[in-house]
């Protein structure tokens, strides 16, 4: 029978909403503003692609959902971190986020720039505290893996080259390099973190790597495309604004044809890495094939 992606993707979801419901800082506590600030853009209406990924590798490896929520939960306050910090007027002052005004708009830039530094911060705090008692070889690790998909050898250092390319004639390499870091490193760390934490073999983590960085770069060339022929109403946020921002996307350099057979080309290749795992892998296999039927 057909996997039920849709279906597989709200029950998630919902987990993920009740789990960071739970675990993030309430409005009664101090510092009352900044802890609504954070709840505003976390709670806000999103995929939540990224904790799902971390469920969904620790599932191929028949873990549950519940012994790496934490760590899932981690992956989205990076996620919504990464994205307050953008929306801010330094770096592409935008106005709509998750279809609603961006945090900054609601509770001005110093208050955007301090929840999206707590975000980073309590991100490391719920793997750390690891209440599910995974061995600590397997969180030490997983804070590594997080970290590094983070930071300058990740999306962090990514974002940087993509502000530097704006305006500028870039080289494939240099598209590739920012694909790979701004976007595809966490959405990688995603699925590496869920492996780990579940006790993946290095042949088992070996293939889930490939399978992460193959549809970390599908969906941002997925997203490039959407940026010009998407539904605003769909994803969010306006139409165009990488091409008024002059920025390097896989459209820009390749067009729109060639941009689509190569989105298409990474999740062929995410699936191949996939042979491996059985009926378990079926929800990975359904978001890599769902990331490049949006509306492409």
């Amino acid at each position: 029978m057909e996997f039920d992606l849709q279906g597989y993707l709200k029950v998630r979801r919902t987990m993920v909403e009740d789990a960071l419901n739970t675990l993030l800082p309430v409005e009664s506590e101090r510092p009352q503003k900044l802890n609504e600030a954070i709840r505003y853009s976390v709670l806000a209406p999103g995929k939540r692609l990224r904790p799902t990924l971390v469920i969904a590798a620790a599932e191929a490896l028949g873990k549950a959902a519940e012994m790496v929520m934490p760590v899932a939960c981690a992956l989205e306050c990076i996620h919504v971190f990464s994205l307050i910090h953008d929306d801010l007027p330094c770096m592409d002052n935008d106005d709509y986020r998750r279809g609603r005004l961006t945090n900054h708009k609601v509770y001005g830039e110093a208050m955007a720039l301090l929840a999206g530094d707590a975000l980073l911060a309590l991100a490391f705090e719920l793997v750390a505290a690891n209440p599910c008692s995974v061995p600590l070889d397997c969180v030490v690790r997983t804070i590594h893996i997080i970290a590094r998909a983070s930071g300058t050898r990740g999306m962090v250092g990514g974002q940087v080259v993509d502000m530097e390319s704006q305006g500028r004639e870039v080289s494939e390499e240099t598209l590739f390099y920012i694909h790979e870091h701004k976007t595809g490193a966490l959405i990688l760390g995603s699925v590496e973190a869920g492996a780990v934490m579940a006790g993946a073999s290095q042949p088992e983590l070996e293939a889930l790597r490939v399978y992460g960085r193959q549809i970390g770069l599908a969906f941002q060339i997925a997203d490039d495309i959407l940026d010009v022929v998407g539904d605003e109403a769909r994803i969010g946020k306006p139409v165009g604004s990488d091409q008024e921002r002059d920025k390097a996307t896989y459209p820009r350099l390749f067009g729109l044809e060639k941009s689509r057979e190569m989105a298409h080309f990474h999740v062929q290749q995410a699936l191949s890495a996939l042979g491996p795992f059985g009926q378990g892998a079926d929800p990975l296999r359904a978001i890599a094939s769902y990331i490049v039927e949006r509306d492409l």
